[in-house]
């Protein structure tokens, strides 16, 4: 029965990578239509701040997007290796799915930015654009990698306060996507805002472009990792209740749950 119930694991890694694709996808189309000297968003909000102001609400509606949709139901939508790591040290995935789901999120990344060459052509790659690279920006590597460390901890520990509280737990989706609306708004002139190794990787491979992206990996490891370690002391191992974005009972759960009414692959 084990065995069948890790076989079955299979989709959800597929899941993880398409759901990165389609973010990095949506990051693509929006940095060209918003940012590309080609296209008229330059002439029509000709202010930075309304600019990213867009980018972030169309991010953040892409991120909730994929939380609700059936695949992140499933997969549990973490399309982010930090995250996944973070639920690893909180023992709520197992070793075997841990590996797969960060090597998938890394594949998903990369063939993200891959459709989105094709479909977007030298327009993706025009200096305006870049690839949708993530670099440290105006208080360089120094305040890149402090902003990646707060936007982390801050996505985490929301993560965990509300997801682990059943009656509000539906609504972790939603805060997710304000912050991801929020932090580009705020903190993409300083890091470019990535908080995910696998959204940065698959920009920076097609850009040629690796500045400073030791950071990239780092500050969100580590930022999620002390929300996590506080969330651990203060509330304890039993209020660690699943490792989805988004429980639905609905849908059976890969992980070592204790949510109310979640249900296991090997469960009928």
């Amino acid at each position: 029965m084990e065995s069948h119930a890790k076989a079955s694991h299979w989709p959800l890694y597929f899941y993880e990578a398409a759901e990165l694709a389609i973010f990095m996808l949506s990051a693509c189309i929006f940095t060209v239509l918003l940012y590309h000297p080609g296209y008229p968003a330059l002439r029509l909000f000709p202010s930075p701040i309304l600019r990213r102001l867009l980018m972030g609400i169309a991010m953040g509606l892409t991120a909730i997007a994929i939380i609700h949709s059936p695949m992140g139901k499933r997969s549990g939508a973490h399309f982010n290796p930090a995250i996944t790591l973070t639920y690893f040290r909180l023992k709520k995935i197992r070793t075997r799915d841990t590996l797969f789901y960060i090597a998938f999120q890394f594949i998903g990344g990369l063939f993200g930015v891959a459709v989105s060459a094709l479909i977007l052509g030298p327009r993706l790659a025009d200096p305006a654009v870049n690839y949708a690279v993530t670099v440290p920006g105006t208080y360089g590597t120094t305040g890149a990698f402090f902003a990646e460390l707060f936007m982390a901890a801050l996505l985490m520990a929301v993560v965990l306060w509300t997801s682990n509280r059943p009656r509000i737990a539906p609504y972790t989706s939603y805060c997710v996507g304000i912050l991801v609306a929020f932090y580009i708004l705020l903190f993409a002139p300083i890091s470019g805002f990535s908080i995910n190794p696998a959204r940065t990787v698959g920009s920076a491979v097609f850009a040629h472009v690796f500045t400073a992206l030791w950071l990239y990996f780092v500050a969100p490891i580590l930022g999620m990792m002390l929300s996590a370690e506080l969330y651990l002391r203060s509330n304890g191992q039993d209020r660690i209740l699943c490792a989805k974005l988004h429980p639905d009972p609905a849908y059976p759960c890969p992980f070592l749950c204790h949510f109310p009414n979640h249900r296991h692959p090997t469960q009928p």
